[in-house]
């Protein structure tokens, strides 16, 4: 099933320059195995059968990744998150969709 895009993606989507952020997080997609780091910390992470579900092993592991290059504390990060759709399309957050 397609999603309908929002106002924000749609709005972001037409912009003209690449700011560096972009141009970084785009580096970072194509440079890090993100594969084969799930494969080796997927043995170890929640699988949800007790409590509240995880949140899924790559979103996870790209917050952090972004808490360190960006040196964001935990809020810090999530109002990045909220501010930056070039963070937000890393991590594969939608807020439209999404809580």
């Amino acid at each position: 099933m397609n999603q309908q895009t929002s106002f924000a993606q749609s709005e972001y989507a037409r912009k003209k320059k690449t700011t560096r952020r972009e141009k970084l997080l785009a580096q970072m997609e194509q440079v890090v195995p993100w594969a084969r780091l799930v494969a080796v910390i997927a043995p170890y992470y929640p699988t949800g059968k007790r409590g509240r579900p995880p949140v899924g092993i790559e979103r996870m592991l790209r917050l952090y990744f972004l808490a360190q290059w960006y040196a964001l504390a935990d809020e810090a990060l999530e109002d990045a998150l909220y501010d930056s759709q070039a963070l937000r399309n890393f991590a594969g957050i939608d807020l439209g969709s999404e809580a």
